[in-house]
C-alpha cells in the first residue's frame, strides 16, 4: 500500500519525513535510511485491523456490523487463536458514552508465554470520538533449545 507500483511512495515519504525534520529543525541526517517492512498476513497484525475499525467507523457504517465482519476475518486468518475487539465512546451517537466488546477464541492475558498483539487506535467521528483496542493471540512463545 504504501510503496505503490514503481516505488514511488516510498520516496515520497522520506521526502516528508526529511521536511518534517527541517521544520521542526532537527538536526539532518546524512544517511537517512527508510526501511519498509512487508506484513505477509495483514489479518493477523493488530496495528492493521484496529485502523481498517476506524475506517470503518469513520465511514459511518454500524459499529456492530464493522466489529463483527473484521472479527470473523481475523479468526480466519493463519496463526490466530483468538482475538478481543472493544470499542468506547459514543457508539451509534448516543448521548452517554459506553463499551462494547466482542470477543473469538482464546486470549489469556495472565501469562508471559502468550505472543499477544495489542494496539490502540481512535476514530474521530462527526459527534465524538471513539477508542479501539484490539488483542490477537497468536498462540504461546517456547524458548528455542
Amino acid at each position: 500500500m504504501i510503496i505503490g507500483r514503481t516505488g514511488e511512495g516510498a520516496t515520497k515519504l522520506k521526502a516528508d519525513i526529511l521536511k518534517k525534520m527541517e521544520k521542526l529543525e532537527l538536526p539532518k541526517a546524512e544517511d537517512f535510511k527508510l526501511e519498509i517492512v512487508e506484513v505477509t498476513n495483514p489479518e493477523a497484525d493488530a496495528a492493521i485491523v484496529a485502523y481498517m475499525i476506524a475506517e470503518g467507523l469513520e465511514k459511518r457504517m454500524p459499529y456492530r456490523r464493522v466489529i463483527k465482519q473484521v472479527i470473523e476475518k481475523v479468526m480466519q486468518a493463519q496463526g490466530v487463536e483468538g482475538a478481543r475487539i472493544v470499542l468506547g465512546g459514543r457508539l451509534g451517537g448516543a448521548e452517554i458514552a459506553r463499551t462494547e466488546e466482542l470477543k473469538r477464541g482464546s486470549i489469556p492475558l495472565q501469562t508471559f508465554r502468550a505472543d499477544i498483539d495489542f494496539k490502540r487506535e481512535r476514530a474521530n467521528l462527526a459527534y465524538g470520538v471513539i477508542g479501539i483496542k484490539v488483542w490477537i493471540y497468536r498462540g504461546k512463545i517456547f524458548a528455542k533449545k
